[in-house]
């Protein structure tokens, strides 16, 4: 039997500082963020679909949207720029990540966490995700 996946792009824009870098990413900057979630299902849907993508846009992307679009992604243990950020007038928090906000560390957590928790209940699962930082330079991980 065939394997079908589908694939959803989703744009976000968003500021990080990766921690201890050795170069400039090492200064607080952003990017204009492009995520690729690939999704399988056991079987397709009565209409022959993995999933719509409509939906991939309204569940990932909606989270995506709520906590990192337009704000920083800070390791938690960057007390300094975390408490930089939250001297500065805004209108969202920054969001404190549990890893350095390196392009695959983002992947990773987009596959183990978020994914499984906004599509809980349903009988897709997402198995890849890319994450481009530029047009040049992405990070992939899979299940």
């Amino acid at each position: 039997m065939n394997t079908v996946k589908c694939t959803r792009k989703i744009h976000f824009c968003a500021g990080h500082r990766v921690m201890n870098h050795e170069n400039k990413c090492a200064t607080a900057h952003g990017h204009n963020y492009y995520v690729h979630l690939t999704a399988e299902a056991p079987q397709l849907d009565s209409l022959g679909r993995v999933i719509d993508f409509s939906v991939l846009k309204e569940k990932v992307g909606g989270w995506i949207d709520e906590h990192w679009d337009h704000t920083f992604l800070v390791c938690e243990h960057d007390k300094e720029l975390i408490q930089a950020l939250r001297s500065l007038p805004r209108k969202k928090e920054p969001f404190i990540c549990p890893f350095n906000p390196t392009a695959e560390e983002i992947a990773i957590y987009l596959l183990r966490e978020v994914s499984p928790k906004v599509l809980a209940g349903s009988n897709v699962m997402i198995t890849k995700v890319v994450v481009h930082e530029t047009d040049n330079c992405y990070a992939e991980v899979s299940l």
